[in-house]
């Protein structure tokens, strides 16, 4: 029997809205300033989130309530199970962290998942990224190294696959057996000559995987 799995990233591929996006929104309009500098690669993607993350200054009570606001989207419950129905592991793979990712996945009562990603803790207001450079998935740009992390699930799956949607997930999408990608992630491919199915949403991959036998229904 076939061992497989689908990882997924989170923000803007589950999420509808990226947290950083909300912070820099609600709590710090100075990060528009540096959202250019990081994207051209002036400031490191942990950096930019460290910053953005330390920049919110309310209660613990008020940071849940702000992330149990994030949209996401409506197919991936359905999809998670169908997932696991059909024999395989359901994964979300995040560049960003664990604190907010892990609220959202319980809230929308997603069941066995397994979230890696980069572990945050609340403190003085904030939420700080506690990151262990000795760690095995350590990545000095990103916190967690995602193409690592893809290439270590192949040694335990027979077929691993892979949805993204910006510039962190091209470099796990080399090593995944398929890659289903939307937003900014298709030129990128394109341009490295990665193969990838695009997508808008998780129905659509769930076609693709019932087209080709994965999935049942």
């Amino acid at each position: 029997m076939t061992k497989w799995a689908f990882v997924s990233d989170f923000d803007g591929t589950i999420s509808k809205r990226d947290f950083y996006w909300l912070v820099i929104d609600t709590y710090f309009p100075e990060g528009r300033d540096l959202y250019p500098k990081w994207k051209s690669g002036e400031w490191k993607d942990i950096d930019f989130l460290a910053k953005v993350f330390a920049s919110i200054h309310q209660n613990e009570e008020q940071i849940t309530k702000d992330i149990l606001s994030i949209p996401i989207d409506e197919d991936v419950p359905d999809f998670v199970c169908a997932v696991q129905e059909a024999g395989g592991d359901f994964y979300i793979l995040s560049a960003g962290t664990d604190y907010y990712i892990k609220p959202i996945v319980e809230n929308r009562g997603l069941k066995n998942v397994t979230v890696l990603s980069n572990k945050g803790v609340y403190r003085d207001q904030n939420i700080h990224l506690d990151i262990d450079p000795a760690h095995w998935s350590y990545s000095e740009r990103y916190g967690i190294d995602k193409a690592t992390v893809i290439k270590r699930l192949k040694e335990e799956y027979d077929v691993v696959y892979f949805a993204g949607d910006s510039e962190p997930d091209s470099h796990p999408a080399v090593f995944a057996d398929r890659t289903y990608a939307k937003e900014a992630l298709p030129d990128i491919l394109d341009e490295k000559r990665v193969p990838y199915v695009k997508f808008d949403r998780f129905n659509d991959i769930k076609k693709d995987l019932i087209k080709e036998g994965r999935l049942t229904k």
